[in-house]
């Protein structure tokens, strides 16, 4: 099955006072321009994009991230510390094969079966 999720991180770059929300700090320094500077599509490359949003007044990054070949998914039911409160989403552990990847403050999207 495949899984389509959403992560947010707290911003790495200190915030410019002429963005606004919505801006991505990673998009900023990427050539818009980039099937003739690369020579293909973005999406191609698997770059990854974080683009930034409101949450609770304060500026944060949120990124989609969907995930094929997902045999289970786990989410956890214990309480976040209270310094890590300020973000939204749990942390979600995808099994994958026969390995598990963790994604801190996650959400899940959709969930899917391919072969029901």
């Amino acid at each position: 099955m495949f899984a389509r999720l959403t992560q947010y991180k707290h911003e790495e770059v200190q915030f410019d006072d002429n963005r606004t929300t919505g801006e991505s700090q990673t998009e900023d320094s990427v050539n818009p321009d980039a099937e003739d500077y690369f020579g293909t599509e973005m999406d191609e490359l698997g770059v990854e994009t974080w683009e930034t949003v409101e949450y609770e007044d304060d500026p944060i990054q949120r990124r989609s991230i969907t995930v094929d070949g997902v045999t289970a998914i786990s989410v956890s039911q214990e309480s976040i510390d209270a310094d890590e409160q300020d973000l939204p989403g749990r942390p979600i552990q995808l099994h994958v094969g026969a390995g598990t990847t963790t994604l801190e403050h996650a959400e899940i999207v959709e969930v899917q079966d391919e072969t029901p």
